[in-house]
């Protein structure tokens, strides 16, 4: 039986919502950097579990972004707790968008429609011509993000990259899909709620 797609709204809150518990946690959690770290860090990984089973009952299935996110969540989440060590938490946003911006730079190079084939209900009516200049632009965001959470972690404190995840890197992310839309309602993108809501992942 198929399910209806999920709303915009439950569609942020899977995407997002992990990411926003951990923020939270971080800032109200007391002590010591390391303890804040790691109970961030555990808060997060079980939320982004949550949101996977939310995503598989409520619209039948986990989407191949929040797979992969999902499972680098866990395992530089899970070394962060172990080692105690916040640098892998630090370096998953930059493994994850140097992941996709290969996954889409191969699909340029093979004429595949991979973001497409992720996307595909968010931007209805999209052309040919449309997908290969979207698919082109976040490869390039997706390049240019990976190398700056790079600069950031290695050159600033714990708290300074948090907010830059949180005041930085998320508005980043919806400035840039927002700035694509006019490109997009060129090349026969039908406008609906959806067409921002559903992004590539924020790392």
């Amino acid at each position: 039986m198929t399910k209806p797609p999920l709303s915009p709204g439950l569609r942020m809150a899977i995407d997002y919502g992990p990411l926003a518990i951990f923020f939270a946690v971080n800032f109200l959690t007391p002590g010591a950097p390391i303890a804040r770290v790691v109970t961030a860090t555990t808060a997060f990984i079980v939320a982004t579990i949550v949101a996977m089973i939310v995503s598989k009952v409520k619209a039948g299935h986990i989407s191949p972004m929040l797979w992969m996110s999902g499972a680098l969540i866990v395992v530089f989440g899970g070394l962060t707790i172990y080692f105690h060590d916040q640098r892998f938490i630090q370096m998953k946003p930059t493994i994850i968008y140097a992941m996709f911006a290969a996954i889409l730079t191969f699909g340029l190079v093979t004429g595949r429609p991979l973001l497409q084939s992720l996307l595909g209900t968010a931007y209805p009516g999209l052309t040919a011509e449309g997908w290969r200049k979207l698919t082109r632009n976040w490869m390039v965001f997706f390049v240019f993000m990976a190398v700056l959470n790079e600069v950031v972690w290695r050159n600033t404190t714990w708290d300074f990259w948090v907010g830059f995840k949180l005041w930085g890197a998320i508005p980043m992310t919806l400035i840039f899909a927002f700035a694509n839309i006019p490109m997009l309602l060129k090349h026969g993108l039908q406008t609906g709620d959806k067409a921002v809501t559903d992004l590539p992942p924020e790392g």
